[in-house]
């Protein structure tokens, strides 16, 4: 992904639109292994282009927010399964990684902080299958991000031939220290 976020639209501020441009600073809020030189689908990850966040009243619930982030990409040989198709498991991987962008936009807009998580669950629906060279873009909402668990919804879309190829609902949790956990009492019985 491009560090320049003078292509990205949408309302949101320029200072979360810059702390999500950068998959780095992602890693190192959330005190992940930053000196990795490469991660899982990175090469995915990077030819990813952001280019809308919105944070906006829900239409469904005027009192909540929601933030919205669409990515941009085309398939290309990597992204691909032997039939020549957007793989399973590249979708799975770009509704995890952008649904998380609305899901830290909305986050930094309430809280000020990137309160980062991990995958509870990821679901994914195929819809149609997109060949290589198709571009894609991917439309992620969230309407939930709060203290412990977060959930958004993606769409991928081919823009090639404007339908929808997969959709999806990724929730994610905050970690949370582990409770102390007091030692069972033991209870005698009289034995008369």
């Amino acid at each position: 992904m491009s560090k320049d976020i003078s292509h990205i639209g949408g309302n949101a501020s320029d200072k979360i639109k810059d702390f999500l441009v950068d998959r780095r600073k992602l890693f190192a809020a959330s005190r992940l292994a930053a000196k990795l030189e490469t991660t899982f689908g990175d090469s995915v990850v990077a030819a990813l282009k952001l280019t809308e966040i919105s944070i906006h009243k829900n239409e469904l619930e005027p009192l909540s927010l929601e933030a919205i982030a669409v990515c941009k990409t085309r398939i290309t040989q990597n992204m691909v399964n032997g039939h020549g198709t957007l793989h399973g498991g590249c979708s799975a991987l770009l509704i995890d990684f952008c649904s998380s962008l609305a899901t830290i936009a909305l986050q930094m807009h309430t809280t000020g902080f990137p309160g980062l998580g991990f995958s509870e669950t990821i679901h994914v629906v195929f819809h149609a299958p997109a060949l290589l060279g198709e571009e894609l873009r991917v439309v992620n909402k969230c309407t939930s991000a709060g203290e412990v668990v977060q959930s958004a919804r993606t769409e991928i879309w081919s823009d090639t031939h404007h339908r929808l190829v997969v959709s999806g609902v990724h929730v994610t949790v905050k970690p949370q220290k582990p409770k102390e956990r007091k030692p069972k009492k033991t209870v005698t019985t009289s034995k008369l």
